[in-house]
């Protein structure tokens, strides 16, 4: 039995709503990441109209990215990924604009690999949550 669209929409908001920052961040960047490989394929297949669709959604999650960096607050780190972003953004509409795959293929390299950093610092994140002041963990006391 196949669910509906309102029942992968419910679903969505759901995972949504309980999400943390952090996975939200996350949930960004495998957007992002998606659109990109559907632009691809549309690419390869010549089929302007998706690939021209595809490649914009994900220019606009770059973008939603960018209008979420605190430059004053995050110092260095908001800087390098403001500049990563930045980067990534002008290789997607190259990509859309030119037809250009490898252009395309290096910004989802660098999504992909700032992905896996989110990744990672959301399992820190987790572990630290769940370690008590005495470094055993909630789950072994």
């Amino acid at each position: 039995m196949g669910y509906s669209s309102t029942q992968h929409d419910q679903y969505r908001q759901s995972a949504i709503n309980g999400a943390s920052p952090l996975q939200l961040i996350v949930m960004l960047y495998d957007g992002a990441l998606r659109f990109m490989n559907a632009g691809l394929t549309a690419m390869r297949q010549e089929n302007r109209f998706e690939q021209n669709e595809k490649l914009t959604r994900a220019q606009r999650i770059v973008a939603e990215l960018m209008s979420c960096l605190d430059m004053e607050k995050g110092g260095e780190v908001a800087q390098n990924l403001m500049a990563l972003y930045s980067y990534t953004y002008d290789q997607l509409v190259q990509g859309n604009l030119q037809d250009d795959e490898q252009a395309v293929l290096r910004a989802q390299r660098v999504m992909s690999d700032l992905r896996g950093s989110w990744v990672a610092l959301d399992k820190e994140s987790k572990a630290a949550t769940a370690t008590t002041g005495n470094g055993i963990t909630d789950a072994a006391a």
